[in-house]
C-alpha cells in the first residue's frame, strides 16, 4: 500500500510529519498491518525545510500522488501563502480515483482550496478554525473535535490529534486490534474521548464598564449562590430587561451563558487544583448536584469531570479531605473568532446553552 505525505518548504510541521512516519514508515506487520510503502512528496522534489527550520530531502514529485492509496496533507502554516494549482490538481484526480486523503491541522485549508471539503464537515487547529469557515462558506468547520471523519476524507486538528486521526484510520481500515497495538507501541492511549474544547484556553477580555464589571466580579465570588438575572440587574440598579441589553452589548454573550461559562471554568480549577469529591465541586461553583455538573460539562468540555481530573490533575498526591475555595479569575470560554466574517458558520453548542439551563441566570 503507498501511502504519501505531501510537504511545503518552511510550512510543514516536524511533529505531524513525525507522527505519519511513525505510524506508516514501519514494518508493523506482526501487528496486523500491511507492509506501506511510506514517502514524501513535493511540488518540487529537493531540498525542504520544515516549519522548524528542521531540513528533509523530498526524493519525489507530484507524480507520486498518482499512485498512492493514501494521501497525508501535512501542514500548510502560512495560510495566505498561495497553493500551487498543480498541487490542488493532483489532490483533486487523486481524490477522483477514490484515494484516501488525510490532512493535519492546517492541511486542511489546502484539501479546502481543491474544493475536496464544499458541503462536508471539517477540522482544524482551533485557533484557525473561524479563519478556515471566513474562507469557505461551504465547508462545515467543527472546532470542537480532534478529527472529523467523512469517509474518504479525514481532517484533524492541530498537533497531538495528528496521533488521533491516523489511529482511528488505522481502526476503521484495519481493526482495533491493530490500532490498539500500534497505541502500545506508541506509547499513547488507542483513543481519547472529548475533543477540543478540552485544551482550549480563551480568556475574556476584562469588562471596561465600571458598574457592570463590578457586578461580574460580586458574581464570580458568589458562584454557589442562586443567581438570577433579576439579582445581577437590582445590584446594578437597572431593570432585567435593561441589564440583558447592556450585558450582551458590553461581553458578546448572555448573562445565562457567562454565568455558565464562569462556573465550568472555576469547576476545571477545582478539579485540576484540588481533591475536592466532584459533588463539593458541583455545589461550590453553583451547579448544585454531580449530575448537573455532569451534564454540563459533558456538553460544553466533551468529557466527564473525573477525564477532565485525570487529565489535568496538577497535584497527584491530594486528598480529598483538602479545604479548597471558588476562584474567582478564571477565564471563561467564548466562541472562536466571534467577530470574523463567516464565523457564524463555525459549530457551536451556544445555541443549546440557555435552554439545557437548569440553574437560575
Amino acid at each position: 500500500m503507498v501511502v504519501t505525505a505531501v510537504v511545503a518548504d518552511r510550512l510543514v510541521g516536524a511533529f505531524g510529519l513525525g507522527v505519519a512516519a511513525e505510524v506508516f514508515g514501519y514494518d508493523r506487520r506482526a501487528m496486523g498491518l500491511p507492509l506501506f510503502d511510506f514517502a514524501l512528496a513535493a511540488v518540487e522534489p529537493g531540498a525542504v525545510r520544515t516549519d522548524t527550520g528542521i531540513a528533509l530531502v523530498v526524493d519525489h514529485g507530484l507524480e507520486r500522488i498518482a499512485v498512492s492509496d493514501i494521501v497525508l496533507m501535512t501542514s500548510w502554516e502560512d495560510v495566505d501563502r498561495p497553493c500551487p494549482d498543480s498541487l490542488l490538481d493532483a489532490l483533486r484526480a487523486a481524490h477522483a480515483r477514490g484515494a484516501q486523503l488525510v490532512s493535519h491541522c492546517s492541511g486542511a485549508f489546502v484539501l479546502a482550496r481543491a474544493g475536496l471539503l464544499d458541503g462536508q464537515r471539517a477540522t482544524t487547529h482551533w485557533r484557525m478554525a473561524g479563519e478556515l469557515a471566513a474562507r469557505y462558506p461551504q465547508v462545515q468547520v467543527d472546532p470542537a473535535v480532534l478529527y472529523v471523519d467523512s469517509g474518504q476524507v479525514i481532517t484533524g486538528a492541530g498537533t497531538a490529534s495528528g496521533i488521533d486521526a491516523m489511529l482511528h484510520l488505522v481502526r476503521r481500515e484495519w481493526g482495533a486490534t491493530a490500532a490498539n497495538a500500534l497505541a502500545r507501541e506508541m506509547v499513547v492511549p488507542p483513543h481519547r474521548d472529548g475533543g477540543q474544547a478540552q485544551f482550549i484556553d480563551t480568556p475574556v477580555a476584562r469588562c471596561e464598564d465600571d458598574l457592570l464589571g463590578a457586578v461580574l466580579d460580586w458574581a464570580r465570588a458568589h458562584l454557589a449562590e442562586e443567581i438570577s438575572v433579576e439579582l445581577l440587574a437590582r445590584r446594578a440598579l437597572m431593570s432585567p430587561r435593561s441589564f440583558a441589553r447592556r450585558f450582551t452589548a458590553t461581553t458578546g454573550t448572555t448573562p445565562h451563558a457567562w454565568l455558565l461559562g464562569q462556573r465550568l471554568a472555576a469547576a476545571e480549577a477545582l478539579l485540576e487544583d484540588s481533591g475536592a469529591p466532584v459533588e463539593e465541586i458541583a455545589r461550590l461553583v453553583g451547579f448544585g448536584t454531580a449530575a448537573g455538573l455532569r451534564d454540563q460539562f459533558a456538553r460544553r468540555r466533551g468529557v466527564s469531570p473525573r477525564a477532565y481530573r485525570q487529565t489535568f490533575r496538577a497535584g497527584a498526591g491530594r486528598t480529598g479531605a483538602e479545604v479548597v475555595s471558588v476562584p474567582s479569575a478564571r477565564p471563561a470560554p467564548v466562541q472562536l473568532d466571534r467577530d470574523r466574517p463567516g464565523a457564524g458558520r463555525v459549530r457551536s453548542d451556544e445555541a443549546g446553552v440557555e435552554a439545557g439551563l437548569d440553574q437560575p441566570a
